[in-house]
């Protein structure tokens, strides 16, 4: 009887053993991804802005504050692929202006890597788009270097260059910076007073520029958003560039709600990723050893008696 429990003894410790690596270097991989039931709300605001305001035909100045709901489209998730929907709705909360400009924006990204992959009828403003780079999320352990990260005033993706480490509510975080280049993004007609034409009556055609800086602050180990800060510098220009009009200035940041929301979720997956890849693995190993050495003395005091 001794014998039969040492010989299970030790295949359970073979077992445990064994486990442990392909919890750690398999298992893990394969249960740590970016959800496809997602569902958040961040929101943004801008001290000091200035709009274009297609109601009041002019340029205002006001605090604009932003808000981003973004929801997971499940039935369109498919293997390494998750589907998100998002609606951006900007309002001026100086002058009660609400839904200056609302937004509405389909992706679809690798729910490991965070990089953008174009299906699932991806667009902006239903127009279709080619995704490339990071989308919503970064990939799980960061490195330090340089990204391309989709940005979708453009509909392109740029690179976001890593310059630093800094702490965000006492949580480590990569800093990056990308700029994006003087770029247009629409052409509209507009009244030719606007502009300052004074030789013409009616609407002109005017393009739509935008230039900005992003910085992104990521958890490393997660790849999740701590916190971003977005400048705008947008122009509306008659193409022969000798009239223009301010269409947007304005550097967003995130609320102190919002980062606090984004800590908080950073470091409980954070945890759920340290307790799969370290502690279970961990106490899968110790334990294994612990019944194979059992196993082993069980084992050898029942062949020393017979």
């Amino acid at each position: 009887m001794r014998r039969i429990v040492g010989i299970v003894l030790l295949a359970l410790g073979a077992f445990l053993i064994v486990l442990a690596p392909l919890v750690r270097f398999q298992i893990a991989g394969s249960l740590i991804a970016a959800p496809a039931a997602q569902y958040g709300v961040n929101k943004l605001e801008a001290e000091g802005a200035q709009y274009f305001s297609i109601k009041d035909l002019r340029v205002m100045t006001a605090k604009l504050g932003v808000t981003v709901t973004v929801r997971g489209d499940v039935a369109q998730a498919k293997d390494d692929t998750v589907v998100w929907d998002e609606f951006t709705a900007v309002n001026d909360e100086t002058n009660g202006n609400p839904g200056i400009t609302l937004t509405e924006r389909r992706s679809a990204f690798n729910k490991y890597s965070g990089e953008g992959v174009t299906c699932c009828s991806v667009n902006i403003d239903k127009k279709p788009v080619t995704l490339e780079g990071q989308i919503y999320k970064w990939p799980f352990d960061v490195e330090k270097k340089t990204y391309k990260v989709f940005n979708s005033v453009t509909g392109k993706a740029f690179d976001a260059r890593f310059v630093g480490e800094e702490h965000v509510n006492g949580v480590l975080a990569y800093r990056f910076e990308q700029d994006v280049p003087e770029t247009r993004t629409e052409t509209r007609n507009v009244p030719a007073s606007i502009l300052g034409i004074t030789d013409t009556t009616g609407d002109v055609q005017a393009d739509r520029y935008h230039t900005g800086k992003n910085t992104f602050w990521v958890e490393p180990v997660t790849g999740s958003p701590l916190k971003q800060e977005q400048q705008r510098d947008e122009v509306l220009r008659t193409p022969d560039g000798a009239h223009s009009i301010t269409a947007l200035r304005a550097t967003f940041r995130m609320t102190p709600e919002t980062v606090n929301t984004l800590v908080n979720n950073a470091v409980e997956s954070k945890n759920q990723i340290s307790l799969i890849k370290v502690t279970i693995p961990l106490v899968l190993l110790v334990l294994g050893i612990v019944l194979l050495a059992a196993g082993f003395f069980v084992a050898r005091g029942a062949h020393a008696r017979a």
